[in-house]
């Protein structure tokens, strides 16, 4: 038997046919389209930061290079220094809702998204460079420094070591006691408050962009920060006295805005995390050596460095240890991360 199939139902079909392939190849394509126009999309990544000339500065160069790099120019990188996108609060918010896409600074900053972000400059925690780029590359810990700040738009990239701290200062200061009374700038930490009022100082939060202008003007007696940062931006020229207290150590975050990271293809988010990790890693020696380099520069610009007496430098550990410690007691959230970097610390000696 010989079955015929009937010629106008078959010709339905096939339409039919045809109408369903169509309807399924039609979003496939348009997702090819997409993907395509993803590929050869460009961006423009605004990186952002406080400082000149600096280990920040030099950190960003080097991730926008490798970053053009690696995406073949899908990623076009604009470095703005020296606070030309605003104060730093203005820079931290442009990175939160969008219009700056990367920020690098001191964490202490960020105290206001997240009161955990002042951990790592808990004075007493380190005591050596070596000791202090174990901890911040210790997985617990950059793990919860880098996810803070998730909720409030802004995505952790990388942390980099600057160094110990110094004060700079209008007039020379030898020992421990001639701090009484003076009016020192710190960040906007409350462990940098306490640091210096334990001191016997009273202490000014200001903004880096503000801190020449009132040590010129005398609104204030020094400014507690690192060399590397005073030393290009020629604070010798306002405060030539520089006291090496070495506490706390300065650490500085990348953060990114988070809606941009995320909204990235895939392999160029892979490639921003990649080289944000091989910068951190590579720049280390760049970093011990401009440190040393600005330290001499201090001194061939007619500046001086000072050392605390032994005793007095002992002393003065002593009375700012307990301050990580002291200070977010009241604050389990800060407390428990506080404990985290101590006990990373104490591991890693």
């Amino acid at each position: 038997m010989t079955v015929r199939r009937n010629e106008s139902v078959g010709a339905a079909s096939a339409v039919i046919a045809v109408a369903l392939v169509a309807a399924l190849v039609a979003p496939a394509a348009a997702v090819a389209d997409e993907a395509k126009a993803q590929d050869t999309k460009t961006y423009v990544m605004k990186l952002s930061t406080a400082t000149l000339n600096d280990t920040q500065q030099e950190w960003l160069q080097r991730f926008a290079t490798a970053v053009e790099k690696d995406s073949g120019g899908r990623i076009k990188s604009e470095i703005y220094p020296a606070s030309q996108l605003g104060s730093i609060p203005r820079q931290i918010e442009g990175t939160q809702f969008g219009s700056i896409q990367g920020w690098i600074g001191p964490p202490e900053f960020l105290v206001g998204v997240d009161e955990r972000y002042e951990a790592l400059s808990a004075p007493g925690l380190f005591t050596s460079r070596e000791q202090d780029l174990r901890v911040i590359n210790d997985p617990p810990v950059n793990g919860m420094i880098l996810g803070l700040g998730a909720d409030k738009g802004l995505f952790g990239m990388a942390i980099m070591l600057t160094g110990p701290s110094a004060i700079v200062v209008r007039k020379p200061v030898r020992h421990l006691a001639e701090f009484e009374g003076m009016k020192i700038r710190v960040l906007a930490s409350p462990f940098q408050l306490e640091m210096i009022k334990r001191m016997g100082a009273s202490p000014v939060a200001m903004s880096l962009g503000d801190v020449l202008p009132a040590l010129q003007q005398g609104a204030i007696d020094g400014a507690l920060g690192t060399i590397p940062v005073f030393g290009p931006l020629h604070y010798v020229d306002a405060a030539k006295y520089a006291v090496e207290n070495e506490q706390p150590y300065v650490n500085v975050i990348v953060v990114m805005n988070k809606k941009w990271v995320e909204a990235l293809p895939p392999d160029l988010q892979k490639i921003l995390h990649d080289d944000a990790a091989a910068v951190s890693r590579d720049i280390a020696p760049f970093v011990a050596d401009f440190v040393a380099a600005q330290r001499k520069a201090w001194t061939d610009k007619g500046g001086e460095l000072i050392s605390l007496p032994a005793g007095e430098q002992a002393e003065m550990i002593g009375k700012i240890s307990s301050i990580g410690n002291d200070t977010s007691a009241a604050k389990p959230a800060l407390n428990k991360a506080v404990n985290a970097v101590f006990e990373s610390a104490a591991r890693n000696k």
